[in-house]
């Protein structure tokens, strides 16, 4: 059984070898297979159920080393209501619990570059992603931007939002993310990505997205 200070150090050394750095490459090019195009969206009489009751559907997959998630849910909002939040990084840390800032430091048409920084019991994790959104569509994907070095080791994703069939007044949001982590990781940041990025990702958007759509 490690004591406190036992975990400290080890906190404190695994942070000393995280190395985000915007002035070097990423060490390699891309791990995590991108999205090049979406796939279909596909739901099964139990998925538009828990829809039609407002029910979010999320699917996790716990690699270890990081994991997958995909979340699926309805929003009392129109499509483009609900691709505006999700273009207005800016607003982010007010809106996304322990993230402590999200820039855009490049944009240049469809591409998008912004900086993450995550924060919470004293840690921290920093990371640069290259979006790629559609914004006619309503639909976007992105990678790490490999110009930089991330103190994640990869991740990629997409966002797509569709006009709910049964009511186009509201939209139906589909969320995708794969993340691989650098060597070892406190939980709490894992979960941000892999179990808790599942959640947030289906309440703040809701959220802001219906609170734009019917603002006091």
């Amino acid at each position: 059984m490690r004591t406190p200070s036992a975990a400290l150090a080890l906190l404190l050394a695994a942070a000393a070898g995280w190395a985000a750095n915007v002035s070097k490459p990423h060490p390699h090019q891309g791990i995590l297979k991108p999205y090049t195009q979406l796939p279909p969206a596909r739901l099964d009489p139990a998925d538009l159920a828990s829809l039609r009751a407002g029910k979010p559907i999320r699917r996790q997959t716990d690699t270890g080393a990081g994991g997958r998630g995909v979340a699926i849910f309805r929003v009392n909002a129109p499509a483009d209501t609900v691709w505006a939040t999700i273009n207005n990084f800016q607003s982010y840390p007010k809106w996304i619990d322990n993230l402590s800032k999200c820039a855009v430091y490049k944009r240049e048409g469809d591409a998008i570059d912004v900086e993450f920084v995550i924060k919470g019991f004293g840690f921290s994790a920093r990371y640069f992603i290259h979006h790629t959104y559609h914004q006619a569509e309503r639909w976007g994907t992105w990678t790490l931007d490999y110009t930089r070095e991330s103190d994640l080791d990869d991740s990629v994703g997409f966002w797509r939002v569709t006009p709910w069939a049964e009511n186009p007044a509201q939209s139906v949001v589909e969320y995708s993310v794969d993340v691989q982590v650098r060597g070892w990781i406190p939980g709490f940041v894992r979960g941000l990505f892999v179990d808790k990025g599942l959640q947030q990702a289906t309440e703040w958007v809701k959220i802001q997205s219906e609170a734009a759509h019917t603002p006091r």
